[in-house]
């Protein structure tokens, strides 16, 4: 790898008449995150101007919007993410539970830090004054990143979270929701995947279902993801790629966002439950379901 040889590349396809799209695929998709970051610092430093105005002045409209991600450090991509959610023409709540409910605490500490640095708020009063009621309230406790990351199960409270769990919703007219939130928002993983196989023994249903016929709307939607994510968080990136393109329209944010912010990490995992779950390969539906250079440069980072 030779930053300054990718830099002089990128120049090359962007200067002159036209621009060579093909070549800055090539160019960044067979980089990780951190190589591409030095092509940054060395175009500047041998080039004497800036990539990412280059290539914003080059590219447009999705496939612009997959370059210009792929361009952004880890951190910085979720902060830029985080607050289009928040600040953008309404509220993308899909996003906020998306990156809140999936990251790891360290994650979410670093998110946090550069979010307060870059806009002078913290998410968390942005989060408070953009959302409301119970649904807030999840997204704050997430956006603190303070569950228990141990791996012990203990076994008497694990009972006891199932049967808070089910006092807080089946059992009652009404539902507890803050039981619901204080248990899956704080406890460990190990914990509650225990927590709920006993759920299902005393409920006699899976939480999921309880989660569903309990809540609605975007708190629903929340509290699901948390389960899904410590369950299984490749199944459930796949099955947002998938909701992301299936039926009319598509669903580009989060398209993007996810091939984006996934490509490095665990992108092979995603693909596996794709296959599995929906019985069509995510390539697939990609080629089915974008075109041009968007499709290409989302196809490189979907691989195989």
């Amino acid at each position: 790898f030779s930053a300054e040889q990718e830099a002089q590349a990128l120049r090359k396809a962007m200067k002159g008449f036209g621009t060579d799209e093909d070549a800055i695929i090539e160019a960044l998709t067979k980089l990780n995150v951190s190589q591409r970051q030095q092509v940054l610092i060395t175009y500047k430093s041998t080039i004497g101007r800036d990539l990412i105005d280059d290539l914003k002045s080059e590219l447009s409209g999705n496939f612009e919007r997959v370059i210009i991600g792929l361009m952004t450090p880890t951190t910085m991509y979720d902060v830029h993410e985080l607050r289009r959610a928040l600040k953008g023409a309404g509220t993308d709540e899909g996003c906020l539970i998306e990156i809140l409910a999936s990251r790891t605490n360290a994650e979410i500490r670093h998110i946090n830090e550069n979010y307060k640095l870059q806009y002078g708020s913290s998410l968390e009063d942005d989060i408070v004054s953009d959302t409301s009621s119970m649904f807030r309230r999840v997204l704050v406790s997430l956006a603190t990143g303070n569950r228990d990351e141990g791996t012990f199960v203990d076994e008497g409270l694990a009972q006891q979270d199932a049967q808070s769990l089910y006092e807080a919703g089946e059992k009652k007219w009404g539902t507890d929701e803050v039981q619901f939130m204080s248990i899956l928002c704080t406890r460990n993983k190990s914990h509650l995947l225990r927590v709920f196989d006993v759920y299902r023994g005393i409920a006699n249903k899976d939480i999921t279902e309880s989660i569903k016929s309990e809540m609605s709307g975007d708190l629903e939607d929340a509290l699901l993801a948390v389960v899904k994510c410590l369950r299984n968080k490749p199944a459930y990136f796949a099955e947002r790629l998938y909701k992301s393109m299936k039926g009319l329209g598509t669903d580009d944010s989060t398209l993007i966002r996810v091939m984006v912010s996934r490509s490095e990490i665990d992108m092979l995992y995603i693909r596996r439950e794709f296959l599995a779950m929906y019985g069509k390969s995510l390539h697939s539906f990609i080629k089915g379901d974008c075109s041009g250079d968007y499709r290409k440069v989302l196809l490189r980072l979907c691989g195989g």
